[in-house]
Formats: structure tokens, sequence, C-alpha cells
């Protein structure tokens, strides 16, 4: 890639980046405002994803880049100023709460570039506040659904689209923050790229928009070479589907690794349910892969390059992809299964550098029961499961879905919403044991002032994330209500509306990492390392490392 090219790429990454910040300074959402988590992207006219923000992540981008083409299909003509949005999630979107929103940038005339948007937006309706329906059996449960539409012109957002939005959202004005946040965000992206072209011409900046994509695709599939050839299978369970508990549910793969290419097919994986543990292509996707990156040179731009040199085939009608009217909500528990999946395959392929399985991160929400109405959206992590070599992180997960920072403060929480975050700890002893140890969930405690509604949608708090190599599973995790008298209840993983009244509390526990390697294979001062730092509890030492407790008498020296 030459030095012009190489700018360029920079610059069109500086315009996205500097849109999704417009986007979280403009919105009006708890969620987008304290977890920073909006997302940007360019795209030209063929649909080829050229640049995102650091900040963007692959669900999004790969949803930004699928629904492209949908946009295209029902406006074959547009005019200048005009801003496009859908959340179908059948047509390349996530789920109905995720807007993406377009606009196009003219040059000589024709619309050759996009700048896009995406952030979960406050309310669209559906069973509960925010965009969490876990017991939804259709996509109509899941809130309104909008095909490629015309949002907005160069004189504003289009008046009876505001009101088909107002009358489906149950905070309408946050949603109109959001909205208009959005379309602000794809401004400012137009005008850096509109000043590009001016100064590269479009000659130019076509040219080294070309270069960059090749030079990407040159170094994935260079990656890709690295990695021993062969085909390795794996599959990853699926805990319930919310209503039928006894019924199993798993996303299965072949990784077909070919020299400079890769194939993922996902032939195998579970038919759709009626159920909100199904996902939309473009998810997919996106866990595919983010999960053979992971693999890859860090370093290797995400871009359209990188996706020429892999194949993911989707079966539909399945978990993976599902058709309408089958829900998507609830799309991080199958995808982050199929991550787990290409893990385990891959990690089969390359031993010295496996991942055992990890907690998936927790999301639930948290509203007003009536009017005027306030919610919190919000997600707690599970630990990493342990790499071959190294401990995994607590509380963070792997995880491909969020932006910069979707776990809000404390404070900021509190003085929005009318609750006390009482606890936010790391659980010891939750990190699967092994040689080397999973990393720890975690503990949130939220003590309510006023009657609220709770829903959840977790998994991996029924079978846990298993070991690899003699490593132990991680603990799972669990939703809690503490009652005013402190006896605690265990909710279901996947529930809409549970009542809480003023004083109780809700307490939600994420699922720790999977271990590697034997738990006796440990070195004992890493286990004494893990007694101190208070990872480990005395009686886990004892019983998942099977050491003794340290002891010392009068006059004697320290045995043990």
């Amino acid at each position: 890639m030459d030095l012009t090219a190489d700018v360029l790429h920079h610059a069109l990454v500086v315009a996205a980046e500097e849109a999704s910040i417009v986007v979280v300074r403009s919105a009006y959402s708890t969620f987008i405002v304290e977890g920073s988590d909006a997302s940007a992207a360019i795209l030209d006219a063929g649909g080829r994803l050229i640049a995102h923000s650091t900040a963007t992540t692959l669900m999004n981008s790969m949803a930004l880049k699928a629904a492209l083409p949908e946009v295209l299909k029902d406006h074959p003509v547009m005019r200048d100023g005009d801003v496009y949005a859908l959340n179908d999630a059948y047509r390349g979107g996530v789920h109905t709460n995720d807007l993406l929103v377009y606009r196009p940038v003219f040059v000589g005339g024709v619309p050759r570039y996009f700048t896009a948007t995406m952030i979960h937006v406050s309310d669209l309706g559906g069973l509960s506040a925010g965009g969490m329906a876990p017991l939804a059996t259709d996509i109509f449960l899941e809130g309104l659904q909008l095909p490629p539409i015309l949002l907005a012109t160069a004189d504003g957002v289009l008046p009876q689209v505001e009101a088909i939005l107002r009358a489906n959202s149950r905070t309408p004005g946050k949603v109109m923050g959001d909205v208009r946040a959005l379309i602000a965000g794809t401004a400012v992206a137009a005008a850096r790229l509109r000043a590009l072209i001016t100064e590269y011409g479009e000659a130019g900046l076509a040219t080294a928009i070309d270069a960059y994509l090749d030079y990407t695709e040159t170094r994935t599939r260079t990656a890709l070479a690295a990695l021993p050839p062969g085909v390795y299978t794996a599959s990853y369970p699926i805990d319930d589907d919310g209503h039928d508990p006894a019924t199993p549910h798993h996303v299965r793969v072949t990784v077909t690794l070919t020299g400079a290419a890769a194939i993922l097919d996902f032939a195998g994986t579970g038919p759709q349910v009626p159920a909100a543990i199904n996902a939309s292509a473009s998810q997919s996707l996106a866990a595919a892969v983010f999960a053979v990156r992971c693999f890859l040179d860090p370093a290797i731009p995400m871009n359209e390059g990188c996706l020429r040199a892999l194949d993911v085939r989707l079966p539909g009608g399945s978990l993976l992809n599902a058709r309408s009217p089958y829900p998507c909500g609830g799309r991080f528990v199958p995808i982050y299964a199929a991550m787990e999946a290409v893990f385990a395959a891959l990690s089969d392929a390359l031993p010295e550098r496996a991942i055992a399985a990890s907690g998936i991160l927790q999301p639930f929400s948290i509203a007003a029961v009536g009017a005027p109405y306030w919610i919190h959206l919000a997600y707690d992590f599970g630990g990493t499961g342990a790499r071959h070599g190294l401990d995994g992180p607590d509380a963070t997960g792997v995880h491909f879905g969020l932006g910069r920072n979707s776990v809000p403060q404390a404070e900021p929480v509190e003085s929005r919403c009318p609750l006390v975050i009482e606890a936010v700890e790391t659980i010891p002893d939750s990190g699967g044991p092994g040689h080397w140890r999973g990393g720890l969930g975690t503990r949130t405690v939220y003590r309510f002032l006023a009657d609220c509604h709770v829903t959840t949608r977790g998994d991996r708090l029924r079978l846990p994330p298993p070991g690899r190599a003699g490593g132990l599973p991680g603990r799972t995790g669990g939703f809690y209500k503490r009652r005013a008298d402190g006896t605690l209840e265990r909710l279901a993983a996947k529930v809409n509306n549970v009542l809480f009244l003023a004083g109780e509390a809700f307490i939600v526990e994420t699922t720790g990492g999977g271990g590697i390697g034997p738990p006796h294979d440990r070195p004992r001062e890493e286990i004494e390392a893990d007694l101190r730092s208070g990872r480990i509890t005395e009686r886990g030492a004892g019983e998942d490392y099977a050491m003794r407790r340290l002891t010392r008498s009068p006059g004697s020296k320290e045995t043990s």
C-alpha cells in the first residue's frame, strides 16, 4: 500500500470515528451517552465496507454492509441530502431497536459513497421497554419493524416518519433525540468525505480505496496461509430457548483451511425456533469473521478486503439465518455459540494458541412500571476463557458486539434512574480451575428506590463454559431478586417484566471462563498469588487445586 493510500485510509477511519463521537455526544439514551456505544462506517455504492470507526463492532459493521444493498434496491433514485433508515433483521439488520441510518455522498451527480451510523435507540415498542423481548415467539413481539425508508431530506426528518416513531415508543423524546444524533453523525462523515474527494479527486480517492482493500486482502490471505491446512469441526450448546428447557439447541461448524482462504460452513446448526435465540445472517457473519480474525495478525485492517478471503455459509432457516417471522432479538445467544464453535475448531488446529470457552455477556433492562418511562439497558460481562499459556481476563468475556464502554459508570446511572448500585465486584472461585485459570465473573447489585420491571436474556447460566485439555468449567452465574427481608429468589435466565418493589434488589452474577490444563499442574506460586488477590478462596484452593492451607504452629517452621 503506497503512502497516499495509507494517508487516505487513516483519513477515512477518522471521518467514521468523528461520526461516532458526534452520535454519542448528541444522543439522548443513557446507554449511548454513558456507554459510548455508537457505530459509524463508510461504504461505497457497490456495498463494499471501506472503513469504520475504532468503536464500531463487527456486529454493527457487518449489518451496515449487509443492509446497504437493500436500501439501494428499494430506493434506486436518491437526492443529495436524503437520509435512509431500516431495522429489518431479515434484510441485513440486527433487531428492531438497532436503527441503521445511511446518507449518500454524490460524485458527479451519482451516489458513489455512503456514510452510515447505527445505535440501539431508546425504545421502539415490543414486549418490554428498551428492546428486550426474551420470551418473544415472533418478530412482531420485538417492536416496530422498518423496511428501508426515507427518513429525512435536506429539510429535516419527515414529519410522517417522526409521527410513526413517536407513536411506537415508550420514550418518544429520547428516540427522536437518538434519531437526530444518528443523522448528524452521517452528515459529519459526509462532509469529511466530500473534502477528501475535493483534495484528491474522484479518481484519486477511488484508486486509493482499491489499493487499501487489495492490501488488506493480501495480508489476510498471507495470515490464513500460515495456519495448518485441514478440516476442523466443532459445536457449542445453548442453555435453552426460554420456553422449553428440555429441548437441546446447538450451533455446529466445519472450518476448512485451504491455504490462502477459509471456509466456515455452519451446516448442521439447529433449525430456527419460535423463540428469541435466532440471529439474522449479518450477525452470524460477524461472529464467524471475528472468530477467525482472533487467530490472525490483529494489525490487519477490517474492511472488504478481509471478507474476500472468507467464505461463510449460513443455512437459511437455521438459528444463524432466521426467516420471518422468527424473532432475532436474542441474537447474542446463537452467534456467541457460533463464535465458540469456531474458537474450538481453530483451537484444535492450533493447540498452542487454544482458548477455552468464556462467560457470555448478560443483558438486562430495568424500566419504570408505567409513564413517565425511564429505562436502564445494560450488560454485565462474564470471565474470558483461559488461553494456552495465560489466565483468562476477568469480567470482559470475548465480545465483538459492543462499543467503547457498554457498562456505564454507577454514578451517571444513579443520577438518571431511581436506583442505587450497591456493589460491583468480581466473584472469587468463579474462573474455571486449570493450569491456566479462566477469568472471573462479576456480581452487580441494584437496589431500587421505586417499583420497576426487570427483563433478562441470559445464557451459559445452566451449561457452564467448558475447559480444555483437562481444565474445568467456569462457575455459572444467574439473575436474582433479593427481597426486603433479605431472602433470595433465582430468576430464570430469560424473563420478561418481572415486578420489583421499591426496596428490593436485583442481583446480576455472570459466569466465569473455562480453564485449560489440569488444575493440579498449576504452579503453587500462582495459586498463592490468586489467594492473596482474592481471585480464589481457601476453600477453592483446597477443593479446586488440592492445595492444603498453609499453617504455622508456635515455634515451628511453616508447613503445609
